[in-house]
């Protein structure tokens, strides 16, 4: 247990020795430029020991020694050296140096300065507080910049990673994210040693359940790990040369911004989650599974009272190059947390780079979806809980079309301007019957009808058809022949082609 210091911003000693103003001269003592300095205290004591904490600047003119050669005087002096070193005086200043007391200051370590006379006191430790306040403002100033940066950081596509970027540039080490066992998951910064990187995992194993720390040191590293909280047993660890009280304020600022960008789904959300997976493994209706996660279930709200009338938003997605996924979902969970909060949804399915996602009904209506960074998206038309299947399949044939096109995201069934269309002018039930009529000489053939849908969506386009559907141009146009054929149309009249367009939307 260390004594206390005042409770002040230390000023570095080198400070007040390179102050031109003050005119100090060290003439005994270690040369220690870092040694802080955390008050300024005037004494004419022999004994100044009751009245200091540690760390002071001591000043004394001497007086208290009425000697001034002589054994006496050696004596003296030589205690009064070595009731500062055991005051932890950061340094004694003095305006007339007593040759006993220059000696006795370098047996015994402690730097001894000299006080011009034409400099009071009084301007030594008016030095000092200035130096304090310029030191407070510089670290506030610091402080605020780290907390925009790591919010900034923070609302970024993978934001873990960049949060442990700029922790690492402001604190000028090395910060990792470490799981349970003190598996490193992400790090940012130059990376220290093995040992110093495994003495840091181990620190982990002292963390208590809950918001807690520990720390350590490796050599002239100190090593700091901060318990994020939460179920997933998360915890910060920071690596670095030196450490004061910005930055430590700075790494709490990360730990509140670590713990929520990593904190599991609220309990509630997950029990509705796995109850309607429940429900889906044991037969139940889609409709009765839809009414536990709709209503905002998908970002983390309070439903679950909904009865599934809702409408859902189906998307289909492929990962493009920067895409932070692997061959399965854990790969990079913080990456899925950043594509989870852009779609407004965590019902989310993504292996190889294959993304199917559901978006739950909100009581505003349909949730819209944009596009998201180093992803290609097809979104479907909004459908009900018993029609997800064929939303899936409209997503499907989006993503296909948006891959044709080089489009970042491609809408299926997109309503014309005010919401009325050709299909608002049509009964259901004839739209279906004139669709089931029109293609049935197409069925038991699945490919020729969705090349056909294709080839129509893509206005023709025998390139991006077979772009869309991964085979070759000469593949797509035998199919659309066939079609042709067995329709018995000239799919190169505009009124056939509008006509099964019409046809296949209502299928």
């Amino acid at each position: 247990m260390h004594d206390p210091v005042p409770p002040t911003v230390p000023v570095p000693l080198s400070v007040l020795a390179e102050d031109a103003a003050l005119g100090l001269r060290q003439i005994a003592g270690p040369h220690s430029p870092g040694t802080p300095v955390h008050a300024v205290h005037t004494s004419e004591m022999a004994d100044p020991r009751p009245y200091l904490f540690g760390g002071e600047l001591l000043l004394s003119a001497g007086v208290h020694c009425t000697a001034t050669t002589g054994d006496e005087a050696d004596a003296h002096w030589d205690d009064f050296a070595a009731h500062a070193v055991e005051a932890r005086a950061a340094a004694p200043v003095h305006d007339t140096v007593p040759p006993a007391l220059a000696a006795a200051c370098d047996r015994l370590g402690l730097p001894l300065f000299e006080v011009p006379r034409a400099t009071p006191f009084t301007a030594v430790a008016r030095a000092v507080w200035q130096a304090m306040a310029d030191l407070r403002h510089h670290a506030l100033r610091r402080l605020s910049e780290a907390q925009r940066t790591l919010a900034a950081a923070a609302a970024r596509q993978h934001p873990v990673p960049a949060v442990l970027r700029q922790l690492a540039q402001h604190l000028d080490g090395w910060a990792a994210l470490f799981g349970p066992e003190g598996t490193e998951l992400a790090s940012a910064g130059a990376p220290p040693g093995e040992a110093a990187r495994a003495e840091l995992a181990s620190l982990t194993a002292l963390l208590r359940p809950g918001p807690s720390s520990a720390a350590g040191a490796h050599g002239e590293l100190r090593l700091s790990v901060y318990g994020l909280g939460g179920r997933g047993r998360l915890a910060l660890g920071i690596c670095v040369p030196h450490r004061d009280g910005t930055d430590d304020a700075v790494a709490g600022v990360a730990v509140v911004l670590l713990s929520l960008l990593t904190e599991p789904r609220v309990a509630a959300t997950d029990a509705r989650r796995s109850a309607a997976l429940v429900r889906l493994l044991l037969g139940a209706p889609a409709r009765e599974a839809a009414a536990l996660l709709g209503d905002g279930g998908g970002d983390g709200g309070d439903g679950g009272d909904g009865d599934g009338d809702g409408e859902w938003t189906v998307v289909r997605g492929r990962a493009r190059a920067g895409a932070a996924v692997g061959e399965g979902p854990g790969d990079d969970p913080f990456a899925l947390s950043a594509l989870a909060a852009g779609l407004g949804t965590h019902l989310l399915d993504v292996t190889g780079g294959e993304l199917r996602a559901l978006v739950p009904p909100s009581p505003g209506g349909p949730v819209p979806v944009e596009p998201q960074p180093h992803w290609t998206l097809g979104v479907s038309a909004p459908v009900t809980a018993d029609e997800l299947a064929r939303g899936d399949a409209e997503a499907a044939r989006a993503l296909r079309r948006a891959l044709a096109q080089r489009s970042p995201l491609v809408r299926q069934g997109t309503e014309t301007p005010g919401g009325v269309g050709v299909a608002s002018l049509v009964p259901p039930e004839e739209r279906a019957a004139y669709a089931r009529a029109r293609l049935a000489p197409l069925d038991g053939a699945p490919a020729l009808v969705e090349t056909l849908r294709m080839w129509l969506s893509l206005h023709g386009s025998w390139d991006r058809t077979a772009v869309a559907l991964s085979v070759h141009r000469n593949t797509v146009r035998q199919r659309i022949a066939r079609a042709g054929e067995l329709l018995g149309t000239d799919l190169g009249e505009a009124d056939a082609r509008m006509e099964l367009w019409f046809a296949l939307t209502w299928r």
